[in-house]
């Protein structure tokens, strides 16, 4: 998807590099939505990168987790894993050597020194500067050791890190978000990039790449943005040794999303999780329009669009830089409307997994079930927000007819004493009827139920609705017994007979 606007600009590059901890979560789908959306829209180039250095927390199940979700989000990628690119490998953990390579070319040029303060002495000089009023970042301890302190160091056994050495000057960059920012240089004290085991960390890894890969443009995450004065000044440095093409990425740090009680949506909160999505049966179309409504809007007076009209649309200018809540309700709101935008036929397939996984339809569905459920399906289209409510709102049709259920609190709500001569008129004026289809079928209980028994259309078809889908709610009544059959049908009404309580 390329967008065809005045803006298209094909140098533009942006990346998304989520590491792979745990399942992924609509925080950092949101983050891959608006680098994907600037890269359409400027006709750029998105590269898909797996920030996976940290062997404790990483693990494999996860990297085939995120690819699965940006497969089933739709989203493609110019570059990364499974796709490919020119500066390959995408997975950091097989990057080492570069890393390695690139650090020891910033201590060789002056760039980054070797500190060996132990945890403990940093503890206590940041306790006291603390006391003291002062910035509690580091101090510089190690930045201009000489030859003999760092025998001591060594014979004592130390192992020191890699600590970067920032410029003693403000640094100053224009966010595409919040506009120009500036930092001045005892708020952005030196800072490690290795190890004392020698992995590199992300401080340096990220920036690395950035460079290697000439990524022009970083949209992240506002959480982030206390990192991005070091990793200004670290472009600079790495310019210094030749390492990319010279140039500093635009950043663009995109507002929080807030859960509940205003706290930032955290990935450990239930509804942070994208499984949890898929298996509601949200679509992506639904779920990533609202995503894309956190923070941004195509106008004022519309809430759902295309991924096609976003994609035209996306103006980073534009993006609110104030938290955005996450609002559950909205979200459901805008699936629906999505889901009632599906074609018949699409709607119908993507229905299939959500009855194959409680078992209704088996792996391969037979002919006579798939044209049941084309024939179903419009009639809960209009009704349901998400996919796997098709299994309450049509399961009926496809359970074997030896396992249905009527749901006991509707049977207790609407079985009572009183339908009894409801249930026996129906069972009779139905077996009478030559046209068992809906009119035919709507006009035999009426005049069985409301005009023979006076009893008003509301409870009169509640207890058949009951009776012959199990639920209180539920497609059209007389279609659904049409799709049963009238054998089925006139089975359930009788076997609903048993549940109705004796008159007392």
């Amino acid at each position: 998807m390329v967008n065809t606007s005045a803006d298209l600009d094909p140098t533009v590059r942006v990346r998304f590099c989520p590491s792979p901890t745990g399942n992924p979560h609509v925080g950092l789908v949101r983050t891959a939505l608006f680098n994907w959306a600037f890269a359409r829209h400027h006709g750029g180039k998105l590269v898909f990168r797996i920030e996976d250095t940290d062997a404790a927390r990483d693990s494999e199940d996860s990297y085939h987790q995120l690819l699965d979700a940006m497969r089933w989000l739709g989203f493609d990628w110019d570059e990364g894993p499974e796709v490919g690119g020119p500066h390959e490998p995408y997975r950091q953990s097989q990057r080492m050597s570069t890393y390695a390579d690139v650090a020891a070319k910033l201590h060789e040029a002056g760039h980054a020194y070797h500190c060996y303060c132990s945890t403990e002495e940093l503890d206590a000089r940041r306790e006291a500067a603390r006391a003291a009023g002062k910035p509690s970042g580091y101090d510089g301890h190690c930045r201009e050791l000489t030859g003999e302190q760092v025998a001591v160091y060594e014979q004592e056994g130390r192992k020191p890190i890699l600590r970067f050495r920032m410029p003693d000057e403000t640094i100053v960059f224009d966010d595409l978000v919040r506009g120009k920012l500036s930092f001045e240089p005892k708020d952005v004290p030196d800072y490690g990039i290795v190890r004392a085991n020698g992995a590199p960390l992300y401080t340096l890894v990220n920036p690395v790449d950035d460079a290697l890969m000439g990524i022009t443009h970083v949209l992240r995450g506002e959480d982030l943005l206390s990192s991005t004065p070091r990793q200004v000044a670290l472009y600079a440095a790495l310019a210094q040794i030749g390492v990319g093409n010279g140039t500093t990425p635009r950043f663009g740090h995109l507002p929080y999303v807030m859960g509940e009680g205003n706290k930032k949506l955290s990935k450990r909160d239930p509804q942070a999780s994208l499984n949890l999505y898929r298996e509601r049966g949200f679509i992506p179309e639904g779920l990533l329009n609202y995503l894309a409504l956190l923070g941004w809007s195509l106008s004022e007076d519309q809430d759902r669009f295309s991924m096609a009209e976003l994609v035209a649309a996306f103006d980073i200018s534009k993006v609110n830089a104030n938290p955005a809540r996450f609002d559950l309700k909205k979200c459901e709101a805008i699936n629906a409307e999505h889901l009632r935008a599906l074609s018949p036929e699409d709607f119908c397939r993507r229905l299939v997994p959500y009855l194959q996984a409680p078992g209704l339809l088996p792996a391969e569905p037979t002919a006579e079930q798939l044209d049941l459920l084309a024939k179903v399906a419009p009639l809960t289209q209009e009704r349901m927000v998400v996919l796997s409510e098709i299994v309450a709102m049509a399961g009926f049709l496809f359970v074997d007819p030896a396992d249905f259920q009527v749901d006991p609190d509707d049977a207790a709500k609407a079985l009572g004493a009183d339908s009894r001569p409801v249930l026996e008129a129906s069972i009779t004026a139905l077996t009478e009827l030559a046209d068992f289809t809906p009119e035919p079928i709507q006009a035999a209980l009426r005049e069985a139920l409301v005009d023979g028994l006076g009893i008003k259309p509301k409870f009169a078809f509640t207890p058949l609705r009951v009776a012959v889908t199990g639920r209180r709610v539920s497609p059209p009544l007389f279609e659904s017994m049409e799709l049963l059959g009238r054998e089925e049908t006139l089975r359930r009404l009788t076997a609903a007979l048993e549940l109705v309580p004796a008159s007392s």
